[in-house]
Parts: structure tokens; C-alpha cells; sequence
């Protein structure tokens, strides 16, 4: 090229004098000829790289796919599940509900270095259509009997007022729950104030605030309310009330996906694990068991993977006794530890929401009568102890068994109307309607946290750091709730509430 541009330099230069016009054409004409062969020249060369690296692009994807075929490889055929658990976790926590992730959720919290440990929660339900937590009437209260359901209260009450500083997550939205903070107002008949005083006692002592109101009082500050049969009455004045349930459950959902968790929908529907035998002192053979995976069966698919862990939570509500059948706990000789099952089954409540523009005003507090039937703002009315084969709501139920105890508490109820209704499970513990919280004796890496027959939402959070710390610190270190543990159940010492709702 460099020599072509040279003749033409030569041709025209000035030793020659200067070209006629007949020159300067033909010669131009030479030249855009040559302009153009380099031009094309140049464009070929552009084209055959191009032909060249995607050639090269083939080969190598060619050369990949031979190399997997081959003997040992991880290829195939088949498309791989996207939404297929990981085959190994360190914590498998079966139940996705607000128990199951704020426990995910200290978990996460309390790990030494980010990632540490690696936390899997498996719901079957994704959508939460029978889950506790939804359907719950989403009440909060610190009027127990117990010591330890007053602390949990006091520690998951704090929690909640302060949300944000504990689950608000960065560019996302403020988190906000909606708590009415207008108390519990529990009603007491002539055969029960005695112990609605001693609760008194116990709870002011806990550090709850709480006052009593004689039915002179309680006619003053609500004259709504029928004071006919009340004795006596008990009214939180902080830290009660009822917020949305969905909220808290998506909080901590939210918060602990953002810190690592893991999410899985699917079912847990078989163990293995190892099995050694120790003889006691009496002579009896114990089977003790540590499970070594999980199955999670995928929803409407024959799909399912196996999950190796080092520990399991059982968070599964009202089916978590089901969950540790699988594990023989239950069918063991009668009398015997194995022969004892988890005593936590579904048990159903209905809630009623109602309208009546004559009904009490916006400061009406969460009203539980000693009939059993509670009412709080904005219509939820909900029944004790229906059947619960299933989640059918029978409106004859709210007609026969709820309106008469509400009609003749609150008289302005004798003009309600039932707008809607739905049907709710929660994890009922038939030994003594408290949780339970801890491992069981014969296998010693499942924890649980299950049995709350109607508190779980408003303990979650401070359940969830308990579990956490049991799991990672070996014991309990801010609250002591050994006193919920499995062995009260082998022992037969049962922690019972009193005025239990």
C-alpha cells in the first residue's frame, strides 16, 4: 500500500510540471479504483474474524457439552428445578409461619460471621391459607398467670414498638403494623376473681401494668358494657392491644431472606437418620435417634430433595405432631419415653366479623368474657372449641353459641349483622395449652418450637431469639424458659394458665 502511494507521489510531483485535465481524470479514476480494491480488502479481513471467533464460540461450547457427557459429570437431561432446596443446610426449620421466621431470623442475627450458618425454612403453604399466623385475631397481652408468658410478652411487646430498628430493612419501606394499643379488658364472675387477683399479683410483679376495676368502675370508664354477673375486672393499660398479623409474619420473612435465608416451598415428608441404643438404670432400652436429612417433597410434583442438616426445628403449628410420627415418637410401648407423643394437634376457632353502627366507639378494648367469647374493634368475634376436620365456617354455630354471650354482654350487639367469617387452626397443646420449647430426649438435634394454643404470634418474637439461643449458645441466656421444655410432659407436670383464652 505504502509503495503504491509512493508512485503516485512520483507521478505527479513537480519534476513532471503540471498535468493536463485529461491526466488529472484518468488518473483519479486509478486511484478510487485502488481506494476501493483496499477498501473491500479491509472489509473481507473484518469479516473473516468475525467468522473465526464465533467458529471458536461453537467449539467451546461443543468441547463443554462432550466433557459433561462423559462418566461422572453433573450433566443432564434434565432441566434442573429452580425452586428445589439446597442439598445441604445447617438449621432446617419446618414451618414457615412467624414462629418459623423469627427463629430464621435470630438465627441469622446471632451468627458470628455473615453466612455462618446456613438457615433453610420450608413452608408447604406458601400462600398461608390455613397457616395460624393469618388467621389469628392478632392480640397482644401481658394478663397470663405464668411468669414466663408475662416475660414473653413484655420482651415481644418491646420488640414490636421498636420493628423498625430490629427488621426495617435498607430501601425498603418502613415497616408498619397497625397497633391498636387499647388493651385487654378480661371480665371475671364471682367463681374466678379470686384468681384474677392472684394474676394481678403475679403480673404487676413481672412488671406488666395492669389495674382492677370494680363493676362500678368498669360501668364508668365503659358504659357499653352489661356489668351483670362481673365481679371483677382486669385492664391492661400499656403494651396491649392487636396489630395485622400478615405484617410481623412478612417482617421477619423479609428480613431474614435479606440476611441470608433461605426459602423453600415444599413439604417435609420423610427423615433419615442414625439410631443407637442405650439401656437406663431400670433396665428399659432407649432408642436414640439423630437425623441426618431432610425429604422435601415439591408441591404438585413428584419432584422432592433430600436436605443433609445438622439440626432440625420443628416450627409446624398445629401439624408439628405429625412431624415427629415420623420419627416413632408416639408408638413406642405405652408408659415408655417413645411410647409418648408430641401432644399438639389442629384445633379450629371461628372469627365472625359483624356490623353494628351502634356498637361501642372507637376506644373499645379487646373484650374477653369468662363465657369464653372474645370482640374486638373493627367486628371480630370469635367462638371457643368447634369441630376441626376442617376449615367450613358453620354460621349456625355463631348464631347458637356466640351471639347470645355477646347480645347480653354488650346489649348494642342485639343489632349486629354478619358481614363475613372464616375458619383458623392453631398448634392447641392438649397436655396444658402452653408451648413447647426444647429437644426432645430421645432425639437429641430436633428442637421445638410448637404448642403456643394461641399465643405463638404474640410471643414470636422473643420465642424466636429463645430457640435461637438454645441452638447456638447451648442455653438460654436473656429469658429461662426451661420450664417449657418436653420433660414436664414425661414427668406429668403440667404448666397450666389460668383463665386461659
Amino acid at each position: 500500500m505504502s509503495a503504491m502511494w509512493r508512485r503516485l507521489q512520483v507521478k505527479v510531483g513537480p519534476a513532471r510540471g503540471l498535468l493536463t485535465s485529461t491526466q488529472v481524470t484518468r488518473r483519479s479514476t486509478w486511484l478510487n479504483g485502488h481506494l476501493s480494491l483496499c477498501q473491500s480488502f479491509s472489509t473481507g479481513t473484518s469479516l473473516r474474524n468475525d467468522f473465526f471467533k464465533d467458529l471458536e464460540t461453537h467449539m467451546e461450547a461443543m468441547r463443554k457439552k462432550a466433557m459433561d457427557a462423559l462418566p461422572g459429570s453433573s450433566w443432564t437431561p434434565l432441566e434442573i428445578n429452580p425452586n428445589l432446596p439446597p442439598e445441604r443446610a445447617d438449621i432446617v426449620i419446618v414451618g414457615g409461619g412467624v414462629v418459623g421466621w423469627s427463629i430464621a431470623y435470630w438465627l441469622k442475627q446471632k451468627e458470628m460471621v455473615r453466612g455462618g450458618v446456613r438457615v433453610l425454612v420450608v413452608e408447604k403453604d406458601p400462600t398461608y391459607s390455613q397457616a395460624s399466623t393469618v388467621l389469628s385475631a392478632g392480640g397482644i397481652r401481658q394478663q397470663f398467670s405464668l411468669p414466663e408468658n408475662i416475660h414473653l410478652s413484655l420482651a415481644s411487646a418491646d420488640f414490636i414498638r421498636n420493628i423498625n430498628e430490629h427488621l426495617g430493612v435498607l430501601n425498603e419501606d418502613p415497616i408498619d403494623l397497625q397497633f391498636n394499643h387499647l388493651g385487654y379488658l378480661f371480665l371475671a364472675s364471682e367463681a374466678v376473681a379470686h384468681i384474677m387477683e392472684e394474676n394481678y399479683s403475679t403480673q404487676r410483679y413481672a412488671g406488666a401494668k395492669v389495674s382492677l376495676l370494680s363493676p362500678t368502675q368498669l360501668k364508668e370508664k365503659f358504659p357499653w358494657v352489661n356489668t351483670e354477673g362481673v365481679v371483677l375486672a382486669s385492664y391492661g393499660l400499656e403494651n396491649e392491644g392487636w396489630f395485622d398479623p400478615w405484617t410481623l409474619l412478612n417482617a421477619f420473612k423479609r428480613k431474614a431472606i435479606s440476611m441470608g435465608a433461605i426459602q423453600c416451598c415444599g413439604e417435609v415428608t420423610e427423615f433419615k437418620y442414625t439410631t443407637s441404643v442405650i439401656t437406663t438404670t431400670d433396665g428399659e432400652k432407649l432408642d436414640l435417634r439423630r437425623i441426618k436429612s431432610v425429604k422435601v417433597q415439591m408441591p404438585h410434583s413428584l419432584e422432592y430433595q433430600p436436605v443433609e442438616c445438622a439440626i432440625v426445628v420443628n416450627a409446624a403449628g398445629a401439624f408439628s405432631g405429625k412431624l415427629t410420627e415420623m420419627l416413632g415418637i408416639g408408638f413406642g410401648p405405652k408408659q415408655s419415653i417413645a411410647g409418648i407423643p408430641l401432644p399438639v394437634e389442629p384445633r379450629k376457632r371461628y372469627v365472625y366479623v359483624v356490623r353494628c353502627p351502634d356498637g361501642p366507639g372507637l376506644d373499645t378494648p379487646f373484650l374477653i368474657d369468662y363465657s369464653g367469647v372474645y370482640v374486638r374493634r373493627e367486628g371480630l368475634a370469635v367462638s371457643p372449641k368447634p369441630d376441626a376436620s376442617n376449615l367450613e365456617v358453620d354460621h349456625s354455630f355463631f348464631e347458637e353459641n356466640v351471639w347470645p354471650h355477646l347480645a347480653f354482654r354488650v346489649p348494642a350487639f342485639e343489632k349486629l349483622k354478619v358481614t363475613s367469617a372464616w375458619a383458623g387452626f392453631y398448634d392447641y397443646n392438649t397436655f396444658d395449652q402452653n408451648a413447647i420449647i426444647g429437644t426432645h430426649p430421645l432425639i437429641n438435634n430436633m428442637y421445638f418450637a410448637t404448642g403456643f394454643s394461641g399465643h405463638g404470634l404474640q410471643h414470636s418474637p422473643a420465642v424466636g431469639r429463645a430457640v435461637a439461643e438454645l441452638i447456638l449458645d447451648g442455653n438460654y441466656k436473656t429469658l429461662d424458659l426451661s420450664g417449657f421444655s418436653f420433660n414436664r410432659i414425661l414427668t406429668q407436670e403440667p404448666k397450666l394458665e389460668r383463665n386461659i383464652v
